[in-house]
């Protein structure tokens, strides 16, 4: 198991509630469903990577097991993981690389500015 200093949980509850700040994300529009489509994509992603780093070598049924996320989904979010260079294909199952750390140290900034730019387009006001 990779040992890092950032809870991966943190993040993905961060990021969580990102995708309940977007403004008007009860309400169906082109202008934040693409957005918010992207945020919880990216939460599947770091649930699948956060299994992979506490369960490493783990296959795909286990994946999707554990997460209750369809199997076609956890290989996709495995292939983009691997494009990443955050894990890698092994006999036994996926494994983190030696870049997963320097991610995982980075990721909680990078959620923290994506929180700040949602707080930023609640102060855009239109009025009629």
């Amino acid at each position: 198991m990779l040992a890092c200093a950032v809870s991966i949980d943190g993040i993905i509850s961060l990021l969580h509630k990102l995708i309940l700040k977007i403004p008007g994300a009860d309400v169906i529009s082109i202008l934040t469903e693409k957005v918010s489509g992207e945020l919880e994509m990216l939460e599947r992603h770091l649930l699948i990577l956060k299994q992979v780093v506490e369960n490493e070598p783990i296959g795909i049924l286990k994946l999707a097991e554990e997460t209750n996320i369809p199997s076609h989904k956890v290989r996709y979010s495995l292939r983009i993981l691997e494009q990443e260079g955050l894990i890698k294909a092994s006999a036994p199952g996926a494994v983190t690389t030696e870049h997963t750390g320097l991610f995982l140290e980075k990721l909680e900034g990078m959620i923290e500015d994506l929180s700040r730019r949602s707080e930023e387009l609640k102060k855009i006001k239109i009025e009629r």
